[in-house]
C-alpha cells in the first residue's frame, strides 16, 4: 500500500509550506508542494491526491481580509472540483490562513454537506494585536473529526492577528450538537479556557480553536501543527527533557503532537485506498 499523496499549496504570500510538507513526511505521507497557479490552471490535478493542505501565511498579503483573495481565486477556478474532492472521500486541512480560506470558501463548516455557504468567520483578535505564543488545546472526544481522534490535551503555537472565531449563536449550537467543534483553547489541565486570555489568545466564541465538517474529513484550525513536528520546537524542550530524565522516561516519547495529528489523517487516507 503506497503512501497517501498530499497536495501542499504554496505561492503568493503563503508560507509554512516547507514545514507542512516535512511534517506530513514524518507522518508517513508523500507530500508535494504545488503552486496555486498550477492547481488553478489545471497543470496539477487535484484528483491525483488523497489530502489537500491549505497552509499558513498571508495569502495575497491579506489585503482584502485574511484568506479572502485565495478563496475567491480557488472558488472561481476550481469550484465544484473542490466539492467533488470532498465527496469522493478526500481529506482537507486548513491551518491558520488556510482555515481562514476554508471558511471564506464555505468548505467549512460544511453543515449537512453544504460546502458553498459562508456560515462562520475569523476576525480580529480581541487583544487588538498579532499573537505569537504557545497555547494548550483540548480535542473534543465526541467529534467525528478524523484529524483529532484519540488525542489528549496538547500544545501548539499560534501566530495570527485575525483568529477570533465568530458565528450566529444558532450556528454555534448546530456545530456543537454535531460535534463539529473539534478543538478548543484550553488550560494546561485540559479544561476549556473559558474565554480567559492569553489561554484563549483571540477571544473566540466558546474557545473554538478548530472545527470540522459533518464528515470529520475537512478540518480547520488556527494553531500550527506543522510548527511542532519535533520536541525541540517547543520553547521549554530542555526543561521537558530534564523532567523526563529525572522520572526515568525516554525523551522524546513518541512523535510530536503536530505529527500525531497529521498521522491520524494519513492513516484514514491509507485505509481508504
Amino acid at each position: 500500500m503506497g503512501k497517501p499523496k498530499v497536495l501542499v499549496l504554496c505561492g503568493y504570500g503563503l508560507n509554512c509550506d516547507n514545514e507542512t510538507a516535512h511534517a506530513f513526511t514524518l507522518a508517513g505521507a508523500a507530500p508535494e508542494r504545488v503552486h496555486i497557479n498550477d492547481l488553478a490552471g489545471g497543470k496539477t490535478a487535484l484528483e491525483d491526491f488523497a489530502i489537500l493542505a491549505f497552509g499558513g501565511g498571508f495569502s495575497w498579503g491579506d489585503d482584502h481580509g485574511a484568506g479572502v483573495i485565495e478563496a475567491v481565486r480557488l472558488k472561481t477556478t476550481l469550484g465544484e472540483r473542490l466539492v467533488r474532492f470532498i465527496a469522493r472521500g478526500g481529506l482537507v486541512i486548513g491551518i491558520c490562513n488556510g482555515f481562514q480560506t476554508l471558511v471564506n470558501l464555505g468548505l467549512l463548516p460544511g453543515i449537512h454537506g453544504d460546502y458553498t455557504s459562508r456560515r462562520v468567520a475569523l476576525t480580529n483578535n480581541d487583544c487588538g494585536n498579532f499573537r505569537d505564543d504557545w497555547v494548550w488545546l483540548a480535542p473534543n472526544p465526541a467529534s467525528p473529526c478524523v484529524w483529532t481522534k484519540g488525542l489528549g490535551a496538547f500544545e501548539l503555537p499560534v501566530r495570527h492577528g485575525e483568529g477570533k472565531f465568530v458565528c450566529d449563536p444558532g450556528v454555534l449550537e448546530t456545530l456543537k450538537a454535531g460535534g463539529q467543534v473539534a478543538l478548543r483553547y484550553a488550560l494546561e489541565d485540559g479544561r476549556p479556557a473559558g474565554g480567559k486570555f492569553p489561554e484563549n489568545p483571540n477571544g473566540s466564541m466558546d474557545d473554538v480553536a478548530g472545527i470540522c465538517d459533518s464528515t470529520g474529513r475537512v478540518f480547520g484550525l488556527m494553531p500550527h501543527p506543522e510548527a511542532y513536528h519535533h520536541p525541540v520546537n517547543h520553547p521549554d524542550w530542555t526543561r521537558q527533557r530534564e523532567a523526563a530524565v529525572r522520572e526515568g522516561k525516554p525523551f522524546p516519547e513518541g512523535p510530536a503532537p503536530g505529527v500525531r495529528l497529521l498521522e491520524n489523517a494519513v492513516r484514514a487516507a491509507r485505509e481508504a485506498q
